[in-house]
């Protein structure tokens, strides 16, 4: 019988993507598409991730989906054939936040996986150090950055995360790139702390919350890997979008363009 410790030791192959949100502050191009199906120059976010698992050997996708659905799913379909696909719902997406969608993932996560928003766009290379378990993928603060933020030891582990504008707790702050990669006893731990909250109503907090809660009492442990090595953005409004389109060119990415198929149909 495999144990957690072996698992711990083997490439993920399994991601889980949160893509349940309106993307209200990317309107008016999230009015009728949800904001993974946002498209950088031409390429939707969902396609730039979808083909850099499928070139980092991934085999299964996990999507916590929820506003405009069917559209997540319609896209994804096109790719069904080359990962397992499986989709869980948040019916209550428009009142909750990401805590929520990530708890509501728990009991289709059997496996060490990767963890990853849909607001972001990057380079594949960068996954490659993500593969094997307990990391966070962070960068240098640079001036467009805001958000989370974490704190590292010189043997790159994170001791504190600073949700917002956080406190100073001394050491070099790095900005979170939103991909976390779990082993599955990890992942037992931020599941219990998970389930604490939504008992406790807190249903509109960040999981970095509980992230960071646990990395404070010492039951999460998470190596940081660094992404200033190529390019990364993340989106979340209009501004944003036209930064990364500057950042990250057109085709070619490889193969058909499925977002052409999606938004003519």
């Amino acid at each position: 019988m495999e144990t957690m410790d072996d698992t711990a030791s083997k490439q993920v192959t399994t991601a889980v993507l949160l893509a349940a949100g309106t993307g209200s502050r990317l309107q008016p191009l999230t009015n009728d598409a949800p904001k993974c199906l946002s498209e950088v120059n031409g390429i939707a976010i969902l396609e730039r991730l979808v083909r850099c698992l499928r070139s980092n050997g991934f085999e299964r996708l996990i999507v916590v989906v929820g506003y405009l659905d069917q559209r997540v799913r319609k896209f994804l379909d096109q790719w069904d054939d080359e990962l397992q696909i499986d989709y869980v719902i948040n019916p209550v997406y428009a009142t909750t936040n990401n805590l929520y969608s990530f708890w509501l993932a728990r009991e289709s996560i059997n496996e060490p996986f990767l963890l990853v928003e849909s607001d972001v766009v990057f380079d594949a290379a960068l996954m490659e150090d993500m593969l094997q378990p307990d990391k966070i993928a962070v960068s240098n603060m640079q001036d467009w950055m805001d958000g989370t933020t974490v704190t590292v030891d010189l043997f790159q582990r994170v001791f504190a995360f600073q949700i917002g504008s956080g406190g100073d707790l001394g050491g070099v702050r790095h900005k979170t790139v939103n991909m976390y990669s779990f082993t599955l006893a990890s992942w037992r731990r931020v599941s219990e702390r998970l389930s604490q909250y939504v008992a406790a109503g807190r249903v509109n907090d960040y999981y970095e919350t509980v992230f960071a809660e646990m990395v404070a009492d010492g039951s999460l442990s998470l190596e940081a890997v660094d992404f200033d090595s190529g390019r990364w953005y993340e989106i979340d409004t209009l501004e944003d979008l036209h930064e990364a389109e500057l950042m990250f060119p057109g085709r070619p990415l490889g193969g058909d363009s499925l977002s052409l198929a999606v938004t003519t149909t």
